[in-house]
């Protein structure tokens, strides 16, 4: 499988002028694009500009808005409700973080709810705005059933992302970003790509029998089990049961949500230096990774890593190298631009 290498710069330039060819207002599609190639920037290719057709189908659809009006439903001190509107996930959710940071400088603890917002990318993207704010960050994000409960064999919840940041002194901020599933169904997106098999135990197929044919995937495994599928179903009761929007009970019982493609999310911002001394935390979460960093390492393993060093690196790399896009991606991308009156950088004519 060949790939393409791209410069980081011009693939968001590129990627910017596609959504804004799908009505997005100019700020609103570099932040979109942003988003997007800031996940490819660190390997997190499956939440990367392989999404951009399925974007490009869902606006179609309807079930993305490119003009949301969002409204900020309830507000409070520590706390607030965002109607999305089906908004990019992004749009609507760098607005929200950006003001609980704002509400935590004040009240130490802001939370925030996000109703019918559409895809938001890698949640770490929302969590390490707060730590770069020197606070802890979290964001998770709720969709209908695309996972197995343990002892199921068809989907009963979504394997919720979740995503924690907290911030260092001199190691990068800390940041864990995962699903609550084996991988992230993003995954299969990247295998079916790059032709290759998906690794045992991840999904499953309609019928519920293990697959490691990505075209045939359907329903992806709880991570760890019953700690997973439990996880994820706490997060419906955080997200949308409190938003006043389920997204799992109405399809168990046989229908739809109320509004295709809309998810719900929520995220938190919280001030450190309400509960103690900053530089003192940024130190000690130093003294932390260092620690880790130093513990007796199993045969075969050059070094023990903390959350989110492993993206650092690749963030170093292709920032440096360009990042490397499949030919299936390259292919689809370059269809898009031309159906959309979008020209094409120079690398991938």
């Amino acid at each position: 499988m060949t790939e393409l290498l791209i410069d980081w710069r011009v693939l968001q330039g590129f990627t910017t002028r596609i959504f804004e060819a799908l009505g997005m207002p100019v700020e609103d599609a570099a932040t979109e694009a942003e988003v997007l190639v800031w996940a490819n920037r660190r390997g997190i290719d499956s939440h990367g500009v392989l999404r951009v057709p399925g974007y490009r189908r869902a606006v179609e659809a309807g079930t993305m808005n490119p003009r949301p009006d969002i409204r900020f439903e309830k507000e409070l001190p520590a706390a607030l409700i965002i109607e999305g509107d089906n908004a990019f996930g992004p749009v609507v959710t760098k607005l929200a973080m950006n003001r609980l940071i704002e509400k935590a400088r004040g009240t130490g603890v802001a939370w925030g709810l996000i109703r019918n917002t559409a895809h938001q990318g890698a949640m770490g993207y929302y969590a390490l705005m707060a730590a770069r704010h020197g606070m802890a960050g979290i964001a998770l994000v709720c969709n209908p059933p695309n996972m197995a409960p343990t002892g199921a064999k068809a989907a009963g919840v979504h394997n919720s992302p979740v995503a924690i940041a907290v911030p260092a002194g001199e190691h990068p901020p800390i940041c864990l970003d995962m699903a609550t599933s084996v991988v992230a169904f993003g995954k299969v997106d990247v295998a079916r790509s790059k032709g290759l098999p998906l690794g045992q135990g991840w999904a499953l197929d309609a019928e519920g029998r293990p697959t490691t044919d990505p075209d045939q995937a359907r329903i992806m495994v709880p991570a760890a089990g019953h700690k997973g599928y439990g996880l994820a179903f706490m997060f419906e009761c955080l997200s949308s049961l409190l938003a006043g929007n389920p997204l799992l009970a109405p399809v168990l019982a046989g229908g739809k949500p109320a509004r295709p493609g809309a998810q719900n999310s929520v995220i938190m911002a919280v001030d450190i230096s309400l509960f103690t001394d900053l530089h003192t935390y940024r130190e000690n979460a130093d003294a932390t990774v260092a620690g880790i960093k130093g513990l007796p390492r199993c045969d075969g393993v050059d070094e023990v890593l903390v959350p989110g060093e492993l993206e650092d690196r690749v963030a170093e790399r292709r920032e440096r190298e360009g990042i490397p896009l499949p030919e299936r991606i390259v292919v689809e991308l370059r269809q898009v631009a031309t159906e959309l009156g979008v020209a094409l950088p120079e690398a991938m004519r």
